[in-house]
């Protein structure tokens, strides 16, 4: 079933990388009012893991990453439009190059061809998936996560309803139902179907994608994302930003876990953050510096400051200097998102040059890596290596190239 499931999906490709964009557009479209017809359906389904999911002890916070309501719905479906509006990389033509010997040398954005996806329990992200490897004439795959997969079926059953009404192969998008190990295992070992994989989940799955895939693979990485407080920083400020990159919502991957706090200014500063913190009951996890200023902190382990929380849990360590604070988050972040608050050009310019992560933010909250926030519209998820893509990873991110070369005769 699998590798008919690829086989399928492999011609398929080759129907969509023949769609115009009005085509596509219009097949999008369909997808929408699809999803938003089913919409009754798909909540119901949902309703059916959410409920699995607490009988299995699922932590509240990734609850809420499973749950879909009519609001959520009608933002995916915001998201779809957006996408939309977006224009069509497929077929543009650039870096054209004149030869001596009259041969015009060009590069052509292509599609990837079949994509497979792999993710955990976050529905949204299957529609976000489809529409984006649809609008840049991939094909997709998706294995979700078994704590979705009624959301999934309900979702990938509606946009298949979708693309049949647009006159569009229902193969461009396709969803493994069978969520065991075994089945994962085999999927992404389908060179023979499969151009790409792209894993978008917790530590474990990303870390299991990468050792036992034998397809290539695009990573999107984890968030441990830091905050640094220069000791320049405009103190309402750093407590504005901080607050909002850790709390304004603890479940996605931008969200910082860890505070990085300047030995000049700490006594100042921690107080106050902790009085803010303490409006959402955040925990502060410190180094024995932390301590000796906040006798209500938990003292920080090692394994603390390689923490991925996603919970109101905060790692901080205070340090001498912004030399410090980049070997810190060089050493223990995922390479996502971090951010320094301060008045220092210097300090600034220093810490975007120096940081080795995605996306580097000066005065500015870590929530803002996103697709939408970045104006790419829906992503596949956030890129934390270096070759292929980084950082958000919308429609441009999803092609590949190939050179076009136009001569009146040539010889060599």
């Amino acid at each position: 079933m699998l590798f008919e499931l690829g086989a399928k999906a492999k011609k398929a490709s080759y129907e969509i990388a023949k769609l115009s964009q009005t085509e596509k557009n219009n097949a999008l479209e369909s997808i929408k009012k699809s999803i938003l017809d089913n919409k009754n359906q798909i909540i119901s389904e949902n309703k059916k893991d959410i409920e699995n999911a607490r009988k299995n002890n699922m932590a509240e916070s990734m609850i809420d990453r499973l749950s879909l309501d009519e609001k959520r719905i009608e933002d995916i479906c915001i998201g779809i439009d957006k996408v939309i509006a977006l224009d069509d990389p497929i077929g543009k033509i650039t870096e054209t190059v004149l030869r001596p010997n009259g041969l015009s040398v060009g590069k052509m954005a292509v599609p990837l061809g079949v994509i497979g996806i792999i993710y955990e329990a976050r529905p949204n992200v299957t529609v976000d998936a489809a529409v984006l490897c649809l609008k840049s004439s991939n094909v997709c795959i998706l294995k979700g996560g078994k704590e979705a997969i009624n959301s999934n079926i309900a979702l990938v059953s509606a946009m298949k309803e979708g693309l049949i009404k647009a006159g569009v192969t229902e193969d461009a998008i396709s969803l493994i139902e069978d969520t065991s190990r075994e089945t994962t295992t085999k999927f992404m070992k389908m060179n023979e179907y499969l151009d790409v994989l792209i894993p978008r989940g917790g530590a474990g799955l990303i870390k299991a994608v990468v050792e036992n895939a034998t397809v290539p693979v695009i990573e999107t990485g984890t968030g441990n994302c830091h905050v640094y407080i220069d000791e320049t920083a405009d103190i309402e400020m750093a407590i504005r930003v901080l607050f909002n990159s850790k709390t304004s919502r603890i479940s996605v991957c931008n969200s910082c876990e860890s505070m990085l706090v300047h030995k000049n200014i700490a006594k100042e500063f921690l107080p106050l953050m902790r009085e803010k913190f303490k409006e959402k009951n955040v925990i502060i996890r410190g180094c024995e510096k932390t301590l000796e200023i906040l006798n209500d902190a938990e003292k920080a382990t090692e394994e603390d400051y390689y923490k991925e929380y996603l919970d109101y849990i905060i790692s901080c360590k205070i340090i001498d200097s912004v030399e410090e604070a980049i070997d810190h988050i060089n050493k223990y972040s995922t390479h996502h998102s971090e951010s320094i608050i301060t008045k220092s050009y210097e300090n600034a310019l220093k810490f975007q040059r120096q940081v080795d992560s995605a996306a580097v933010y000066v005065n500015a909250s870590t929530r803002f890596t996103d697709g939408f926030e970045f104006g790419f519209g829906a992503e596949i998820g956030i890129s934390t290596q270096k070759l292929h893509a980084r950082g958000p990873m919308g429609l441009s991110q999803l092609t590949s190239i190939k050179y076009v070369i136009n001569g009146n005769g040539q010889i060599r």
